[in-house]
C-alpha cells in the first residue's frame, strides 16, 4: 500500500542527517511519518516503505523520512512511554505511529515542545481521526510533566537505555565483553556518508582536492575510501553522475581488495544486488565477471549501477543455494564473492527498524542459509581459487561460528590471515558500518 500525501511543487532532497528542524508542515510531515512508522510496527521493512511514499513535495517527503528515521532510533524509549501513558494500547496503526514520530521529537527537541505538540494534535485530523486530537495532545502534555520521571525509569533498563532488544543486547555482552557498548552507541549514530573513488577515472588526492573546490569537507580513510563531512544527496556530489566516484561504506570497500582479483580471471560475485561490490571488483581488475541475484528487480540495480560506471558484467537472475540455474555443468571460478545473507546487526545505524523486526530466532535461521550457501558455491571454486565469505552482521554464530564449522566440514579448506584485521571483524564505529570477512582458499 502506498502512503500518499498528495500535490504541489517538488524541492530538493537531502537524506537523513539528524532530527528535523522546525518547519512550516511539520504536522503533514508528522502525518506522513506516522503511517510509515504504522507500517513498519505491523512488520513492514522501513526501506521498502520509504520506497513507497508519495508526497506533494520532496522535501515534505525528506521530512517525513527524517522523522521515521529518528523514531525507529528512539522506539526503545518512545514505545514504553507510550505504553505507560496511554489506558489502553492503540489498536490504529498510524494513530500509534503519530504518537511515537510526536514523543520521538519531543525527546530531541524539548526547547519546541509547544509546537511539536501542536503539529502532532493538527497531524491527528489529517489522519482523519479529528476526534483523535484530544487524545494526542494528553499523551503529549502528560509525557510533558512527567518527562524527568519517565526517563530515569526507562534509563533503569538496558533495553530502554541503549534502544536494542534484551536479547540483542544480551548477545553483543556474550560476543564482546569490553565493547558491547561501543557497539549499541555506535548502532544508535548517524552513519556516515563514505564515497569510494573508482581509481580508473581519477585519484583520491585529486578527488579529494575536487571536492575542496566545491566546498565539501571531505577526508581520505585509505584506500578508494573518502569520507564527507556532511551527508548530501548524491546528486550534488561532484563526479557521481560521471561513474567517478559511488557511494559505498568504508567497511564494504574491503571485500573487492580482499578477493585479490587479477586479470583473466573468473570470478563470481553471489547475491550481488545493489551491485557495490561488483562495480568494484571491476575497477580493480579486468575480469570475466558473473553477477547473479535472486530477483529480477535486482538484478536490474545491478545493471543501472554498472551502466554507470561503464562496466560490464554478466548478469543472471538465480538462487545461490541452486546454483544449477545460473552455473552450467562444470563451471568453475577463479575466486567466489558470497556476501551472504545475515540479520544485517552492523548496518542497524542504516535501517533502524531492523532491530525491532529481528528475532532472536532469526539468527540461527540465517546461520542455516548460509552455510547451505556456502556448501552449494564451495564445489563451484577451482583448485587454489578463493572464496570470500563476508556479512554485514556482529553475530558470531553468523560468522566466525559459521566459518569454523565449514572449516571442520571441509579439509580441503584453509582459512587465509588477513593482515589489517585479524579476526576478519570490524565492529560499527565512527568510520565504519560492522562487517566480517573470511577468505577461504580450496587446497590444489
Amino acid at each position: 500500500m502506498s502512503v500518499i500525501l498528495s500535490g504541489g511543487q517538488t524541492d530538493a532532497h537531502e537524506p537523513p542527517a539528524g532530527p528535523p528542524k522546525p518547519a512550516h508542515g511539520l504536522s503533514e510531515s508528522l502525518a506522513l511519518a506516522a503511517q510509515v512508522i504504522g507500517q513498519v510496527v505491523e512488520g513492514a521493512s522501513l526501506n521498502q516503505t520509504l520506497r513507497l511514499v508519495k508526497a506533494r513535495s520532496t522535501a515534505l517527503r525528506a521530512a517525513a523520512q527524517d522523522l521515521s528515521y529518528n523514531t525507529l532510533r528512539a522506539w526503545g524509549r518512545v514505545d514504553v512511554i507510550a505504553a505507560r501513558l496511554l489506558d489502553k494500547p492503540l489498536h490504529d496503526a498510524a494513530l500509534r505511529g503519530l504518537l511515537l514520530a510526536a514523543l520521538a521529537e519531543l525527546l530531541a527537541r524539548p526547547d519546541s515542545a509547544h509546537t511539536v505538540v501542536y503539529q502532532a494534535v493538527e497531524a491527528a485530523a489529517l489522519l482523519g481521526q479529528p476526534r483523535a486530537r484530544g487524545l494526542v495532545n494528553a499523551v503529549l502534555r502528560s509525557y510533558q510533566r512527567q518527562a524527568v520521571a519517565l526517563n530515569a525509569q526507562i534509563d533503569a533498563s538496558e533495553t530502554g537505555r541503549y534502544a536494542h532488544p534484551q536479547w540483542w543486547i544480551n548477545a553483543l555482552k556474550a560476543a564482546y565483553p569490553g565493547q558491547w557498548q561501543q557497539v549499541l552507541d555506535a548502532a544508535n549514530g548517524h552513519p556516515p556518508m563514505t564515497l569510494r573513488v573508482n581509481g580508473r577515472r581519477i585519484t583520491v588526492a585529486a578527488y579529494l582536492i575536487r571536492l575542496g573546490e566545491a566546498g565539501i569537507v571531505a577526508c581520505s580513510l585509505g584506500g578508494g575510501a573518502v569520507m564527507l563531512e556532511r551527508p548530501r544527496p548524491v546528486a550534488t556530489i561532484p563526479g557521481f553522475a560521471a561513474g567517478e566516484v559511488s557511494v559505498q561504506d568504508a567497511g564494504a570497500q574491503h571485500a573487492a581488495v580482499l578477493l585479490d582479483v587479477h586479470a583473466g580471471m573468473a570470478v563470481l560475485d553471489a547475491c550481488a544486488a545493489p551491485g557495490g561490490k561488483t562495480g568494484h571488483i571491476l575497477e580493480l581488475a579486468d575480469c570475466a565477471l558473473t553477477a547473479v541475484d535472486i530477483s529480477q528487480e535486482r538484478v536490474r540495480r545491478i545493471k543501472e549501477n554498472l551502466a554507470r560506471l561503464e562496466l560490464i558484467a554478466d548478469l543472471r537472475v538465480g538462487d545461490s543455494l541452486h546454483p544449477a540455474g545460473f552455473a552450467s555443468a562444470g563451471t568453475q571460478f577463479d575466486r567466489i564473492l558470497l556476501d551472504a545473507p545475515c540479520t544485517a546487526s552492523g548496518v542497524v545505524r542504516r535501517h533502524p527498524d531492523i532491530r525491532w523486526l529481528r528475532r532472536e530466532a532469526d539468527l540461527s535461521a540465517f546461520a542455516r542459509t548460509q552455510a547451505r550457501m556456502l556448501e552449494a558455491l564451495w564445489p563451484l571454486l577451482r583448485r587454489d581459487g578463493k572464496l570470500q565469505y563476508t556479512t554485514c552482521s556482529v553475530f558470531p554464530v553468523e560468522n566466525a561460528i559459521q566459518i569454523k564449522e565449514f572449516l571442520g566440514r571441509h579439509a580441503e579448506a584453509r582459512q587465509l590471515p588477513m593482515a589489517d584485521f585479524a579476526d576478519g571483524q570490524i565492529l560499527p564505529g565512527a568510520d565504519s558500518d560492522g562487517f566480517y570477512y573470511a577468505l577461504l582458499q580450496k587446497r590444489g
